[in-house]
């Protein structure tokens, strides 16, 4: 079992654009999205050669105790299985998927983590936000990271902003008043 342990947050500006090393054009399909969290993903990304491939990844609520001072966020800990399937498959389960989203990807080059910044499209444009995946050990650094000036408010733990909600209730479904609060500036 792997973790996954990431922030995210609502991206303000374009000054992240500066710290770009690579970028990829992702679709995802939901094969399964349910209430308490568990997802079934397909992953199709076009791109670069390092980052192009297809993959099934499977995410669930992590009940897995980590050593941190505390209480943890929530949402910022999951169990993540990822596998390489063949891009033929990817296609195929994509088709079967009734949720779905595209996005564009950018790895950035930031401390504090492995940063990646979404721009999504479609329905759930002009919704911009970054992650950054923390290591274990690095747990209490993370929870301490000082985001960079352009990440606006925090979305981790907001089910709503996940990507699987995103697929199933894209932005564009949103009531207008629930968008515009979105998007407003975060309270000092």
């Amino acid at each position: 079992m792997a973790l996954e342990i990431e922030r995210r947050f609502l991206v303000e500006g374009l000054d992240w654009r500066r710290h770009i090393c690579w970028q990829a054009q992702l679709q995802q399909g939901y094969l399964v999205a349910s209430a308490d969290g568990f997802t079934v993903r397909v992953r199709r990304a076009s791109g670069e050669e390092a980052v192009a491939g297809a993959w099934l990844t499977l995410k669930a609520r992590s009940e897995q105790p980590l050593e941190a001072p505390g209480l943890l966020p929530e949402g910022l800990v999951r169990q993540e299985f990822e596998y390489a399937i063949p891009e033929a498959d990817a296609a195929a389960l994509l088709a079967l998927a009734p949720q779905r989203l595209c996005k564009v990807r950018y790895g950035l080059d930031l401390p504090g983590g492995e940063w990646v910044l979404d721009v999504f499209e479609g329905a759930n444009a002009p919704l911009v936000v970054a992650e950054v995946e923390l290591e274990p050990q690095g747990l209490e650094q993370g929870l301490a990271l000082q985001p960079p000036a352009w990440c606006g408010r925090e979305l981790t733990g907001r089910h709503e902003l996940s990507n699987a909600a995103l697929a199933r209730r894209p932005l564009a479904l949103w009531p207008e008043a629930e968008r515009l609060a979105l998007f407003e500036p975060a309270a000092s």
